[in-house]
């Protein structure tokens, strides 16, 4: 992908102080992402674009496409030569000052690329997420009473439509007993595990499927405990297809779990797990996070067994990919959030935990035993907890 950059400079600049592409291409190196030169139109049409300061006295330049240039954010990019940073000030504070917003990207070439990277993933992600409707079927289960969520901040600040669904509707849904097949039905069907079950389960998956079509869903979550009862499955493995087609599909009813879902998935473009901090060992053992779902596209192997708490339907245990990872969680009226960077040190098979169980090391326990969001949190492979930061601060 490649990101727009719009230079303004003095009129009196020599040459030799516009050669900058060695310090663009030290950037890049440091980033997926390359620039491209664009002009005023172009930036103005741009998503996310950066305003090059080349030099001294770039003021005036600037000032005169100001009106074009301030519709959203200036990120200013400036070099340590050519009194760069110098102007990029002035412009900066010129904007501060009439109540617009900026920031100078200023710094070694990987402190810079890494601040590029989360902004554009940051904006990305709000674009993605705004226009989104996301299903709340049924009510969230009873035991989440700190999980609570506020729809006016959601659809204010996310863009993101909640729609309630009945559970009666659901079930009337899942009793029609019908499916599309997929390939990952097919591949689920030849597990091994009782085929009775498997199908039982993909009813549930089936019934997903239709809500998601009637009301345009992206995301959901789900009333699952009410299964266990009413239609002798569970919802895990119908969230987790939904999961590994693109839909952010949480259980529980849990609405900020299903939200931070969104952010991660959004954020990150990776599938999300959707578990429980079930052990802590502060004093260097790690942290254990557990869950009966996940999205089928994120482990790299996995099989089937029973739900935990239940022992009935079908679960899944998978192993998610060691390696760097990020925990994340916001509250349901995105007042506050929790994002750190961790690393899944192990893949666990504890027959006293939900199905899927990974153990991880964070740099600090202290949020998770004094003021946690609620108890579900949510994990992606890969460190994105400064893009998730660069997204809280454009919401």
């Amino acid at each position: 992908m490649s990101i727009g950059v719009y230079t303004v400079k003095s009129p009196i600049a020599r040459p030799e102080m516009l050669e900058f592409g060695a310090f663009f291409r030290e950037i890049e190196e440091n980033m997926d992402d390359v620039f491209h030169p664009v002009g005023l139109d172009e930036y103005k049409s741009l998503d996310f674009g950066l305003i090059y300061v080349a030099t001294g006295g770039s003021e005036g330049g600037f000032l005169s496409d100001y009106g074009a240039l301030t519709e959203r954010p200036v990120y200013i990019l400036t070099s340590g030569d050519s009194n760069s940073l110098a102007a990029s000030m002035e412009i900066l504070s010129y904007l501060k000052a009439d109540g617009k917003s900026g920031e100078i990207l200023h710094g070694r070439p990987e402190v810079i690329a890494k601040r590029i990277t989360s902004l554009n993933k940051a904006i990305k992600a709000k674009q993605k997420l705004s226009g989104m409707k996301a299903g709340v079927i049924g009510r969230p289960s009873d035991w989440l009473i700190a999980s609570k969520y506020d729809k006016a901040a959601i659809r204010g600040k996310l863009g993101v439509e909640l729609v309630d669904v009945d559970i009666e509707e659901f079930l009337a849904e899942i009793s029609k007993s019908e499916y599309l097949p997929t390939r990952w039905t097919s591949e689920l069907l030849g597990m091994g595990w009782d085929t009775q079950e498997v199908e039982k389960a993909l009813y549930v998956y089936g019934a997903l499927s239709r809500l998601k079509d009637k009301y345009g869903l992206g995301a959901m979550t789900v009333r699952c405990f009410d299964l266990l009862t009413a239609v002798k499955t569970t919802g895990c493995l119908g969230v987790a297809l939904q999961n590994a087609e693109g839909v952010c599909a949480g259980c529980e009813g849990d609405v900020p779990s299903m939200i931070s879902m969104c952010i991660l998935g959004a954020v990150s473009g990776k599938p999300v797990f959707m578990c429980n901090p079930s052990r802590i060992d502060s004093a260097g053992g790690g942290m254990v996070l557990a869950h009966c779902t996940l999205p089928l596209n994120m482990p790299y192997e996995m099989h089937l067994t029973t739900h935990y708490e239940s022992g009935i339907g079908v679960a899944i245990i998978g192993s998610i990919p060691e390696g760097e990872c990020t925990v994340f969680k916001t509250a349901g009226d995105l007042s506050r959030h929790f994002a750190m960077a961790g690393n899944i040190k192990a893949n666990l098979r504890d027959p006293n935990l939900c199905r899927t169980q990974i153990k991880l090391e964070l740099p600090d326990y202290s949020y998770f035993l004094k003021d946690p969001i609620g108890n579900h949190h949510l994990v992606c492979t890969g460190d994105e907890s400064a893009a998730l930061e660069a997204f809280f601060e454009i919401i």
